[in-house]
């Protein structure tokens, strides 16, 4: 598998209003959308087998808003021996793009795999109804890649958790960095997470790459440090921490 991109995640503590004013208050557009996410009936109601399909490693993700809506069917780790082809490597389609690439957060460092669907805008959201196959929507391609590099998982009877209000800002200039912000709230958590994405150069060798993306990863903490923000040291990501208290909340 050639060299992938690198997106490089850090999630900041505190209020979020005292982080983004101390990120100079994004003068962009900010991009409005709700976020559900699609999980087993059993396991959120707390019965009797259920699981998770975040415990099997597979994020279904809706979005809708400002934007056309996205359906993004995700495997989150994975080992590059459980992508088969033609899920080995990246590709596009018309309404749907494949990417794969390295996900870092701290010395967390795995590899996540996607299977993105673009749909009408709003047209998503009678899957996320009460009561809805929260399932339908998902594309021949998107099953394909669940059936082939995800086998274990079932997709019958899954609902939707949510919705999440996502605000996100785009390349904002931090000292010489791009960086993108999303903020996140439901449930009475409220998340802010930074992001830069690192992407290989012709011709870089693999060592070469990694310690340009790890300067770039302590680039971007040591400016948000330098402007009094605090990083989490919490191990679960904001997805987890998000799933958690959603299906709490239906318990």
């Amino acid at each position: 598998m050639d060299l992938l991109p690198i997106e490089i995640k850090v999630n900041i503590e505190g209020r979020v209003d005292d982080a983004l004013s101390a990120l100079g208050g994004p003068e962009g557009q900010a991009l409005k959308r709700l976020i559900y996410f699609a999980e087993d009936h059993r396991a959120v109601a707390g019965g009797s087998g259920g699981r998770l399909l975040l415990d099997s490693g597979v994020i279904i993700r809706i979005r809708s808003g400002d934007t056309p809506d996205e359906l993004t069917v995700k495997r989150r780790p994975v080992h590059k021996k459980d992508l088969v082809e033609p899920f080995t490597h990246p590709f596009e389609e018309t309404s749907f793009e494949y990417r794969v690439e390295e996900d870092w957060s701290g010395d967390r460092h795995v590899l996540a795999a996607s299977a993105v669907g673009t749909h009408p805008q709003g047209s998503l959201l009678g899957a996320v109804a009460p009561g809805a196959d929260a399932a339908a929507p998902l594309d021949d391609r998107q099953r394909q890649f669940l059936a082939e590099c995800a086998p274990s998982v079932e997709l019958d009877g899954l609902v939707a958790l949510g919705p999440i209000d996502s605000t996100k800002f785009d390349d904002l200039p931090v000292d010489d960095l791009k960086v993108d912000l999303e903020h996140w709230a439901v449930a009475g958590l409220d998340f802010l997470e930074a992001s830069i994405r690192v992407k290989p150069k012709d011709d870089e060798e693999a060592d070469d790459f990694e310690e340009r993306a790890e300067r770039k990863q302590r680039k971007l903490e040591s400016a948000l440090r330098e402007r009094g923000l605090t990083i989490s040291q919490q191990l679960d990501n904001k997805t987890r921490r998000v799933i958690t208290a959603l299906t709490a909340r239906n318990h």
